[in-house]
């Protein structure tokens, strides 16, 4: 295993933790993934023994490295965090973070997650890892430098591709409900089956997953869904019961029901087609999860029609209604991100309805109006939509979007409608017309925008003046004397002015 040990980091954990008379191992994560041949920045150190003082062996372990760093001038910069509560020390370096503590054992109460920690061996702290994936660990002992120690057969549930808990799984899910979350997450990154004791395990601890902070909770969620298949990871939440728990508005769409022989599909496994096409198009995250939510509404607004059929009408406003509410509950950002998504999820038809008819400039105009900087996005996310079994209609739409992207092109170069700011504001209006703040402002800000939007006028200041003019004196308003108007030009409002 020296073969992963070839920051000079290790090297000089090694000593100093030889010259303080403890024994120094890298633990967990980058074990894991140095053998799986995964890029990792972070590394665990455990350090065991004892040290004089109120110092903790991780934090002793972890100032001594940072002062050899820094007399040999290895680093331009090392910096340490210490935490004095935990007992632990990072070390941040330029490349990656090295992270100190003292083996420990662990116990906890059935109402917490918190554990109870008293220092430990190197057994006791393998035991209370979550996976044995993650119980690996190599020595930086003069005496087994680069050793591997593999309590339970981890190396060889790396090759199995298998997750399994280092104890019984009942006891590590109890103590520790959020590795619950963590086993579906390292299945859903790795690839991995999540052996059938502890999924079971899981299914049967699955309540006690309320005594997670939420943040925790979406935090993995989030892990889950920046991932490439991130649907795995939903249908093993959803299969444990998990997501029933800490999503239950996502659950709603699962099921299909029929009626007259009529059925309409299961909106929760299209929903997961349609975060895994977005994902293999986008690496945002607010765009998947713009992706979980478009069809959110669908069980509210599910109806069946007499010789229709099954209809979901208006399920994209109320979706985007639901979505401030859902980001709440998940302690998910309230600010520009969840707006992001919002506005996906209210505008995610609209370039469906126009990839299957005549494309007008209009319909164009106003939905670069809408969608604004998102368009892009949006037009990503309506691709994914398109789940159909049949190849040819998904060929059929995927060309027709393109016509419907050509089409935006044009009409943004022509008309710069994306992020339109109105040409005149509504300080020119109260200016040229002599009057205070009142609703005729902005009637007359609306009239100007439709009819640039329509194509009656052009997106430009000198043609939204003449047809302020216009609508002005249609409802009695003077121009203020003394004020310059624009040279007019000829416009196509002759209906107008009639």
């Amino acid at each position: 295993m020296k073969k992963y040990l070839t920051h000079p980091v290790f090297l000089i954990i090694a000593d100093e933790a030889s010259r303080l008379n403890l024994d120094a191992y890298v633990i967990g994560g980058f074990v894991r993934d140095s053998i799986l041949g995964r890029d990792c920045k972070d590394i665990d150190i455990v350090a065991v023994g004892s040290v004089k003082g109120d110092k903790s062996v991780g934090i002793m372990l972890a100032e001594a490295v940072a002062k050899k760093m820094s007399k040999e001038n290895l680093f331009l910069k090392t910096d340490v965090t210490v935490f004095k509560n935990f007992g632990t020390a990072q070390l941040k370096l330029p490349d990656c973070e090295v992270e100190f503590v003292g083996a420990r054992r662990e116990s906890y109460s059935r109402d917490s997650r918190k554990p109870i920690v008293e220092d430990g061996s190197l057994k006791d702290d393998q035991d209370r890892r979550d996976f044995t994936i993650n119980a690996l660990a190599i020595s930086l002992a003069k005496n087994s430098y680069g050793q591997l120690l593999d309590p339970f057969e981890g190396l060889l549930d790396l090759e199995r591709k298998i997750l399994r808990t280092p104890l019984n799984p009942d006891i590590t899910y109890s103590d520790d409900p959020l590795r619950m979350m963590r086993a579906i997450r390292f299945a859903t990154q790795l690839n991995f089956t999540i052996e059938k004791i502890s999924f079971d395990s899981i299914a049967k601890n699955k309540e006690r997953i309320t005594i997670v902070s939420k943040e925790r909770i979406i935090d993995e969620l989030n892990k889950i869904i920046a991932t490439a298949i991130p649907s795995v990871g939903f249908k093993l939440l959803f299969d444990s019961g998990l997501l029933q728990i800490i999503f239950p508005e996502l659950c709603l769409l699962y099921g299909v029901d029929v009626i007259k022989g009529h059925a309409h599909k299961d909106n929760f496994y299209h929903t997961l087609q349609v975060l895994d096409n977005t994902c293999k198009r986008s690496d945002n995250i607010w765009l998947r999860w713009a992706a979980i939510l478009h069809d959110i509404a669908k069980p509210a607004t599910k109806r069946y029609e007499e010789g229709h059929g099954w209809t979901f009408h208006g399920h994209e406003d109320r979706g985007a209604r639901m979505v401030p509410k859902i980001f709440a509950n998940l302690k998910l950002p309230l600010d520009a991100k969840m707006k992001y998504v919002q506005k996906l999820v209210q505008l995610h038809l609209r370039p469906i309805v126009l990839a299957g008819e005549l494309v007008t400039d209009s319909a164009i105009r106003r939905l670069l109006f809408d969608a604004g900087d998102s368009i892009d996005d949006l037009m990503l996310l309506c691709e994914s939509d398109i789940t159909s079994k049949q190849e040819d209609r998904v060929k059929r739409y995927l060309k027709n979007f393109e016509l419907v992207r050509q089409k935006l092109k044009e009409i943004e170069e022509k008309d710069n409608i994306r992020n339109w700011q109105p040409p005149l504001t509504g300080e020119d209006i109260m200016h040229a017309f002599n009057i205070t703040p009142t609703i005729q402002v902005g009637n007359i800000k609306t009239i100007i925008r439709e009819a640039i939007l329509d194509g009656i006028i052009p997106n430009e200041r000198a043609a939204a003046w003449e047809l302020m003019i216009v609508e002005g004196k249609k409802i009695g308003l003077a121009i203020a004397k003394g004020f310059e108007v624009p040279n007019p030009i000829k416009l196509a409002v002759k209906d107008l002015q009639e």
